[in-house]
């Protein structure tokens, strides 16, 4: 690396983000370990560390020989995150699904006892879900709020819906919150939740979570399809565009342990 035929600044860049890597690999390190580590001299890592040191990026414990990172990176990782925003990456994923096949595509969320549509992609079809960003829907009935309560214990679900009325819209309504709690086991374990004409009649969707960088499930991405038109044989290439979707959302977000 001392030789380097890159540019020197380029290969001081290089040199910069090898010790950044290093040191989150590690604790703390001293000199010599880093140096060899890193095939840089001693004398140069050393350079390259007090420097780091004192732009805020590095700590030297003490008067020892050992260096650590401190929270600056975090800080300025968190700063970049505050600038995501989770509609526009939503939409990028949800176009793709859309452009696939052509069935309406929602972002929604929880807000209080409800879910609410944060973004939609229309399908093409005369025949398709009719709703609109800002519109509730109930937990209990929906794709979206299954999947995001399936992340909730069992207590946390109870008392959401302490004061929800379960009204059958359908015959396939869940009445009461202990049958909704039974299919949230299912949901959990597969990693996606269903609507199969529980809200409307001849409505089936599909929704997978969309999770923030601490790993909470922030937001839900669904795809509807009238049950004329939803292909049980595609059933799993719906899932998997999903959970795509959810996936590159949630990186974008800062989560990188999407468990699909």
């Amino acid at each position: 690396m001392e030789k380097s035929t890159q540019p020197e600044a380029v290969s001081s860049v290089l040199k910069v983000f090898n010790i950044l890597s290093a040191l989150a690999d590690q604790k703390e390190i001293g000199v010599s370990e880093l140096s060899q580590r890193l095939m840089m001299s001693k004398a140069t890592t050393y350079r390259f560390l007090q420097t780091m040191k004192t732009l805020g990026f590095v700590e030297q414990e003490g008067e020892a020989d050992k260096y650590a990172l401190t929270l600056k990176l975090f800080e300025l990782g968190s700063k970049a995150l505050e600038h995501v925003d989770l509609i526009d990456l939503a939409n990028t994923e949800m176009a793709k699904i859309s452009k696939i096949i052509n069935e309406t595509v929602h972002l929604g969320s929880i807000d209080e006892d409800s879910i609410i549509y944060l973004h939609k992609i229309d399908s093409s079809y005369h025949l398709r879900m009719h709703s609109r960003i800002g519109r509730r829907n109930p937990l209990y009935s929906t794709a979206i709020g299954k999947v995001l309560m399936s992340h909730m214990d069992e207590q946390e679900v109870r008392n959401l819906l302490a004061d929800v009325e379960f009204k059958k819209h359908t015959q396939h309504t869940h009445e009461n919150v202990d049958q909704l709690l039974k299919e949230l086991n299912l949901v959990r374990e597969q990693h996606f939740g269903e609507d199969n004409e529980e809200q409307e009649p001849g409505l089936r969707c599909i929704a997978v979570p969309v999770y923030d960088r601490f790993g909470a499930p922030i937001a839900a991405i669904s795809v509807s399809f009238p049950t004329i038109r939803f292909e049980e044989s595609r059933k799993q290439e719906y899932i998997a565009l999903l959970h795509t979707a959810g996936r590159n959302v949630s990186e974008h977000l800062g989560y990188h342990k999407y468990p699909i």
